[in-house]
């Protein structure tokens, strides 16, 4: 299959995929979905709604019953092959998330190595799901041992669709329970093409694909079936999950949004600093990032260095067709999305900050029809404006000049999530008294945007609950039960 072959690539069904089969939803609503780099309609998938989700829940339920009976290291080795899977097919599936949600080719081949590699860390850590013996005197034992939760749904975003789907089922899974991919609305077809090639592979119903809207997230969040629901979404969003999911008093893991501060210190390297501002704003993917460090606090003493280098350094990202594989940046993930994007920068033009470089949308030539807009930087940015506290989740970078470190560690820690934070500091006591005062889940020293398996990865405050990417996530699918026997007899 060549790189452009896109229609090759695509699933070829766009059904409900739950039990091991495909059903049509039960309403016969399906609706398009589109390739936002050209505007063009991709294929047209199926709408769940609420009876849908009890069907799905159902199959699920059985296929749990026999899936956490499957010893830990079968299910180690089939999670492999999933993995194997994911590596032989990753460029198919690179393909298919860059004309199905704008991101670059060459960055979703990552992606898909990153699923892989996900599924591979989990499922090694099958064994490490233990107990405690707990000493209670010598005719008596007293232990834990920890089972899996049921039926787990993950609700998943539009910025990574498949490194979502392919690595977010790997720790459920790795610790017994079925699990309920609801893809993005924007872009599923990569979680369905992903479920035709695993078909087989797990015992039917452990392994679904419900794709649906507002309606299909709600109902998953609130079914008294599903143990555990999780989202990596907007604040908003996450919002809504957690009340539905109150009814039933089941737990949450919700990875949200970030305003995510850069703070560069006036011993900094001025070229280290734009490099890092650049890199950590994921501008390959529109800065469609939670974790993008979108606000960029400069000490007085090297702003001036620092913004001056931006526009250089930003020239690598053009805006491109996704599928090419010499595009450095994609286009936004829909039309709507491209007009909430322009408003904040029409907004920040408005309200008095200073563009560096960008500030437009791309709307000549082969990208006229795209959703593509220009990486934009504004300097001058005041804390009141709306590119300074709100989410934008686009191509949008503020910087702010700083020099009392008390009062920018107060408008840095002023909003309400608190994802990541990069620190720049050549004083590592320095870096690492501020690492110790910033708000955030997950802080980077000299270092920006990079996760690391094992290292657990999650916000405070209303950035989310709960953390992933390492051992604590396997865990939060598993409930602890305490058994005390006593050997003295009747």
């Amino acid at each position: 299959m060549g790189v452009f072959d896109i229609n090759a690539a695509l699933p070829q069904c766009c059904d409900i995929y739950a039990g091991g089969t495909w059903q049509p939803p039960l309403s016969g609503q399906y609706a398009d979905t589109f390739n936002p780099g050209s505007g063009t309609v991709l294929a047209s998938v199926a709408d769940a709604g609420k009876p849908d989700v009890d069907i799905v829940v159902a199959k699920a339920r059985a296929g749990f019953a026999e899936w956490r009976d499957v010893v830990p290291l079968e299910r180690a080795r089939i999670l492999k092959e999933i993995a194997a899977l994911l590596r032989r097919h990753g460029d198919e599936l690179a393909l298919i998330d860059a004309a199905n949600c704008g991101n670059p080719y060459t960055e979703m081949r990552g992606d898909a190595a990153i699923a892989a590699a996900q599924m591979e860390f989990f499922a090694g850590l099958v064994t490490e799901m233990k107990g405690d013996t707990i000493p209670m005197g010598p005719d008596r034992v007293n232990m834990t041992i920890r089972e899996p939760l049921g039926v787990v749904a993950r609700i998943l975003a539009f910025n990574h669709p498949f490194m979502f789907c392919g690595g977010k089922m790997a720790a459920p899974l790795a610790a017994g329970n079925s699990v309920i991919i609801k893809p993005p609305v924007q872009a599923p077809l990569s979680a369905l093409r992903l479920a035709e090639l695993i078909d087989g592979l797990l015992p039917d119903g452990a392994f679904s694909v419900l794709p649906g809207g507002t309606e299909a997230g709600a109902a998953l969040a609130e079914h008294k079936g599903v143990d555990k629901v999780t989202l990596i979404g907007s604040v908003t969003a996450g919002k809504a999950v957690m009340r539905s999911a109150s009814d039933t008093l089941k737990p949450v893991l919700l990875e949200l949004g970030g305003k995510n501060a850069l703070i560069a210190y006036p011993d900094s390297n001025p070229e280290k600093i734009a490099d890092a501002i650049v890199a950590g704003m994921n501008f390959g993917w529109c800065g469609q990032s939670c974790g993008s460090t979108s606000r960029a606090f400069l000490h007085a003493d090297l702003h001036d260095a620092v913004v001056e280098l931006l526009p250089g350094k930003i020239a690598r990202y053009k805006p491109g067709i996704p599928t090419d594989p010499d595009t450095t940046m994609g286009s936004l993930v829909s039309r709507q999305h491209f007009e909430r994007v322009m408003d904040y920068i029409e907004s920040a033009k408005a309200e008095g900050a200073r563009i560096v470089t960008g500030g437009h949308a791309i709307t000549e030539g082969a990208l006229a029809a795209g959703c593509f807009i220009a990486p934009t930087i504004f300097a001058d940015v005041r804390p009141a404006m709306r590119i300074a506290r709100e989410e934008i989740f686009g191509p949008v970078l503020a910087v702010r000049r700083w020099s009392d470190e008390v009062d920018m560690l107060k408008e840095v820690n002023g909003l309400e999530v608190g994802l990541t934070c990069a620190i720049w500091s050549r004083d590592l006591a320095t870096a690492h008294r501020a690492a110790n005062r910033v708000e955030a889940g997950f802080v980077w020293i000299n270092e920006v945007g990079k996760h690391f398996l094992g290292a657990p990865f999650g916000g405070v405050k209303q950035s989310g609950i709960g953390r992933e990417e390492g051992i604590g996530e396997l865990l939060s699918f598993t409930n602890e039960k305490n058994i005390h026997i006593n050997l003295s007899g009747q």
